[in-house]
């Protein structure tokens, strides 16, 4: 998941922060808070006491309702109208059959799956294991982003029309447990006679789906949803969403994000409001998560990444001073005032706390320490030659190096120069730069940098994920998704494919492979996990109640609908909210 704009909060808000200027579209109308008309534009008249309106999701005007394309298709595609086989709950680690009635390894490499029965379109049609085995052949196409599956998923076969069966080459089982809760079914009736174009560059107007919502209107300042009838889990689950609208404005500036959750005119808003703290410990009627810091639930790490193929950051010595150096205090309490929380050094998400090799930890892990910083540098033959108070390379050679994080995304910036700052007092030259985004990536992506930020990879169901974010083999031209520190370790590597083979239940075998994978990271040193990143998340209670919070009693799904996270339980959140007393 890339990190979302900036928005810093008002001076009139909270009177601690200078302002930013914002991205996006022009302001969006704050609807009426009374009863009757509420959304003056795309949407027409909406109830307000029947209409959820959120934001944070949407970059820019909703051009597209395509599943495929999950990293721009209009907010709530996938989740609001096409649904998965299971949902998988990241508070519990636990699955639960959805379109699926159940799912089980019925061989070494062949897997059963069970649909469950009278579930329909929304255009009446029947879902049936033909729009299952349709929907993973789609994965043939080369462009589909799930087309690397097939490279050991050997067929997808309907039995009968509830069952089908697939049988693999190799079982890759943490892999599979992924794609049962992410890959969005589509209707074959539909998508059959498309071409590979039209499959992937579509805008798939007029969505058909089997989830509890059907596109209503869209302009260029926001997404309308309305609620279909006969919705198939309100009879087969008794789940019932309680919004009859969901508005979801694209994002605008910092003035306008605040003003309307201030005002009420956004139940929730899944915005980065640095400072948002002060608002929740107020008297502002704005909720988070937590009461208190870090107020939002983590949900990706970011590290520094180091371009492993490049001097001095090819020798270990040299990473690890890095890393010893950082003084991530300064960062989680100045740069986020605690909305953020310091990972662990192994980097792995809270949720994955039972697969933290303690010992491990404490044999291998690194806080900051400065002096051990000094003496790692002085003992690899790091040496400050020239009286500068920065250190030389063992050759003598200079070394300047360059820390790149987005331009505008405030708070990255903010901690790049800490980073600065903390090595220079070890005794290392690193210089922050700004560019544009898209120039980051490119360079990233190439190798063409010495450091960078990133958390693109977010919590998923298994830590396989995130070992194969880090050890990917082979380092391509071009690393797009993984390993872009491009480090080459066969052993990590290795193990890291072990660790998809075995069953997600399995997990003492798990565990014994993430501790030697612990073990070769922290060793060796290829990333320095930093912090865990907020699933940023405010709520008001003026419209809509009982939303997600760490309370006793209260829903404990994620309070977001950022990508990836509906299929994980946040879509369930609607049928748990409650009309507020009066709206």
């Amino acid at each position: 998941m890339r990190n979302r704009p900036r928005f810093l909060i008002p001076l009139l808000a909270v009177g601690l922060l200078t302002a930013c200027s914002g991205v996006g579209a022009d302001p969006a109308p704050a609807p009426s808070q009374e009863g009757g008309a509420a959304d003056q534009g795309a949407g027409g008249s909406l109830p307000r006491n029947q209409t959820l309106y959120t934001s944070g999701t949407q970059w820019g005007p909703p051009s597209n309702w395509n599943p495929l394309r999950e990293w721009d298709s209009a907010t709530g595609t996938k989740g609001f109208v096409y649904e998965t086989l299971f949902i998988y709950d990241p508070d519990a680690d636990t699955f639960t059959p959805w379109l699926a009635q159940s799912g089980e390894w019925t061989g070494p490499k062949e897997y059963t799956l069970k649909l469950r029965p009278g579930i329909t379109w929304s255009d009446g049609k029947p879902l049936t294991a033909d729009d299952v085995v349709f929907t993973f052949e789609l994965g043939k196409m080369e462009t589909v982003p799930y087309h690397p599956l097939w490279s050991w998923l050997k067929t997808a076969e309907a039995v009968d029309a509830h069952t089908v069966k697939f049988t693999f080459s190799t079982a890759n089982y943490q892999e599979w447990a992924n794609h049962l809760y992410s890959r969005a079914i589509l209707p074959k009736h539909i998508w059959a006679n498309r071409s590979e174009d039209e499959v992937m560059n579509g805008a798939n107007e007029n969505p058909v789906g089997t989830g509890p919502y059907a596109y209503k209107s869209h302009d260029q300042d926001r997404m309308v949803w309305v609620k279909r009838d006969n919705w198939w889990a309100t009879k087969a689950l008794g789940k019932d969403v309680k919004p009859k609208y969901i508005v979801d404005y694209v994002n605008s500036s910092n003035e306008v994000a605040m003003n309307l959750l201030l005002q009420k005119g956004l139940d929730l808003s899944t915005n980065f409001l640095p400072g948002i703290g002060n608002l929740v410990t107020g008297d502002f009627g704005i909720k988070t998560y937590y009461d208190g810091p870090p107020f939002m639930l983590p949900a990706n790490t970011t590290w520094l990444l180091l371009n492993t193929t490049k001097k001095p950051m090819d020798d270990v010595s040299f990473r690890k001073a890095v890393a010893y150096s950082i003084d991530l205090k300064k960062i989680v309490q100045g740069v986020y005032s605690n909305l953020v929380k310091g990972a662990n050094p192994t980097g792995l998400l809270p949720q994955w706390d039972k697969y933290i090799d303690r010992n491990v930890v404490n044999q291998y892990g690194f806080t900051h320490d400065v002096s051990k910083a000094k003496q790692l540098l002085a003992d690899a033959g790091y040496k400050d030659k020239n009286g500068d108070g920065l250190v030389e390379s063992p050759s003598g050679a200079k070394i300047s190096l360059k820390l790149i994080v987005p331009a505008g995304w405030t708070d990255w910036v903010e901690a790049a120069r800490v980073i600065s700052a903390s090595a220079k007092e070890a005794g290392i030259d690193i210089q922050p730069g700004f560019p544009d985004y898209n120039d980051l990536v490119d360079r990233r992506n190439s190798g063409k940098y010495d450091m960078v930020l990133n958390n693109d990879k977010q919590l998923a169901n298994t830590p396989w994920l995130y070992y194969d974010y880090l050890f990917r083999l082979p380092v391509q031209k071009l690393q797009t998704t993984t390993n872009f520190g491009r480090y080459a370790n066969e052993q990590a590597w290795q193990l890291t494919q072990r660790l998809d083979q075995v069953k997600p239940e399995d997990l003492e075998g798990m565990k014994r492979i993430t501790a030697q994978l612990q073990k070769i990271q922290l060793d060796e040193m290829p990333v320095i996990p930093l912090w865990y990143t907020g699933l940023w998340s405010q709520t008001t209670n003026a419209v809509w109640k009982n939303w997600p919070t760490d309370a006793k009693g209260t829903p404990k799904y994620p309070p977001t609908f950022w990508r990836g996270w509906p299929e994980m339980g946040s879509t369930l959140m609607l049928t748990e909210l409650q009309p507020a007393s009066g709206a």
